[in-house]
């Protein structure tokens, strides 16, 4: 049986039709799938282009195909192509395929209408919360108090309405959007960590005078507060405190970004890296650091802090989504308060013992998301889905 995978992500195509991403859900993300499915069907955005440069990855190949969504970026473009989108979208998909939909996602919604009226039982990855995604700062757009609205109610009843669910939080997201009572449901991460993403427990000198702090996230929206780290560390700096700051990620509110540091007079201090592709080159980056720091105004399950406590880095975290469920309290802060941050940075940095404790307790964590440990659950839910198909199906044979 083939499952179709509906998601928001943006991948590129080129000339020769070949997918490819440079950040995530490359071909090796979607063997996942092939432990239940014969065939992955993607439906996703893709942005033609005539070539690549370094660093990218293939998405389709044997077993694995694309379907081309018309690229948009932002609610008001994918409001002009939404009637192409609908019909794309309705069009990948043929009775007799399993469906899963990784959500929020505005692609998937039209399909999700369909699949209702037809009946049609389909499966739901929650791995991000639009309450969140929309809440005030982290978005900026003159709609977003009706978009935050709308597209948490929206998810709230895909969930009621789908025969299995998925969430990428232990309790988060469930709590927020809970699924029907007879509805199959469990949790898992994204993250899959192999044996090489582990690191070792570090230890930490009283006699250290500079501090390397890393943070790892897009900078296409101002929800992961790169700002509010950038006013933490000149607030540190103002204290006395020798730090620098790498920057991995990249998007269009970097000249922003660069402009308040600037401003800030911390142009030596902050060194925008860019985006690396995954794997080695982002861990090479973690293990140059001594504090992991994402002051989030909203999360859903932050992969990245979960491969830099593989790495047994110290994490610094905000209150928000699921990052309570990776830190204990003492390690985060509210979200958008750099002066908390800073205090919060300083008290970490400046106790050596607590750094390493916070490093082995970190290590210990990340093992919760061993791929030995997460396929068993991720695997009972895609056959509860593919089994839910097949019943639908023999309903339906006359």
């Amino acid at each position: 049986m083939q499952v179709t995978v509906v998601l928001e992500h943006r991948f590129v195509q080129t000339q020769d039709g070949a997918t490819w991403t440079k950040i995530a859900f490359a071909n090796s993300f979607w063997q996942r799938y092939l432990d239940v499915f014969d065939h992955v069907r993607i439906i996703a955005r893709a942005l033609a282009v005539e070539a690549l440069s370094s660093g990218w990855q293939r998405v389709d190949g044997e077993r694995v195909s694309f379907a081309a969504v018309p690229h948009y970026i932002g609610p008001w473009q994918y409001l002009r192509k939404r009637f192409t989108i609908q019909r794309v979208v309705r069009e990948a998909f043929r009775p007799g395929q399993a469906v899963i939909m990784r959500m929020s996602s505005p692609i998937a919604a039209p399909l999700e209408t369909y699949l209702r009226q037809m009946e049609y039982p389909y499966g739901l990855e929650v791995v991000g919360d639009p309450y969140g995604t929309f809440s005030s700062g982290a978005v900026k757009h003159p709609l977003r108090p009706f978009f935050r609205w709308w597209f948490s109610r929206q998810l709230r009843e895909q969930c009621m309405r789908s025969a299995a669910v998925a969430y990428v939080t232990q309790q988060a997201l469930q709590k927020r959007y809970p699924p029907a009572l007879d509805a199959f449901s469990t949790h898992y991460s994204s993250i899959e960590l192999k044996n090489t993403d582990f690191g070792a427990a570090r230890e930490f000198e009283q006699t250290a005078t500079m501090f390397t702090l890393i943070i790892v996230g897009t900078i296409d929206q101002p929800y992961k507060a790169h700002d509010v780290l950038i006013d933490a560390l000149g607030i540190s700096s103002q204290r006395g405190l020798n730090l620098r700051l790498l920057v991995v990620g990249d998007g269009r509110n970097r000249l922003a970004l660069e402009q308040q540091v600037r401003q800030l007079g911390l142009s030596s201090n902050v060194f925008f890296l860019g985006q690396l592709p995954a794997g080695t080159p982002v861990r090479e980056q973690l293990d140059l650091a001594d504090l992991f720091v994402l002051p989030s105004r909203y999360e859903g399950l932050p992969r990245a802090m979960i491969e830099a406590m593989a790495r047994g880095l110290p994490c610094i975290g905000s209150t928000v989504g699921g990052i309570p469920e990776l830190l204990p309290p003492e390690d985060m802060v509210p979200p958008g308060d750099a002066v908390a941050l800073a205090d919060k940075i300083h008290e970490v940095l400046s106790d050596p013992q607590r750094m390493c404790r916070m490093s082995a307790r970190n290590l210990k964590k990340a093992r919760e998301y061993h791929e030995d440990v997460l396929r068993e659950r991720r695997i009972e839910f895609y056959q509860y889905v593919r089994e839910k198909t097949e019943e639908w199906i023999a309903r339906n044979a006359h």
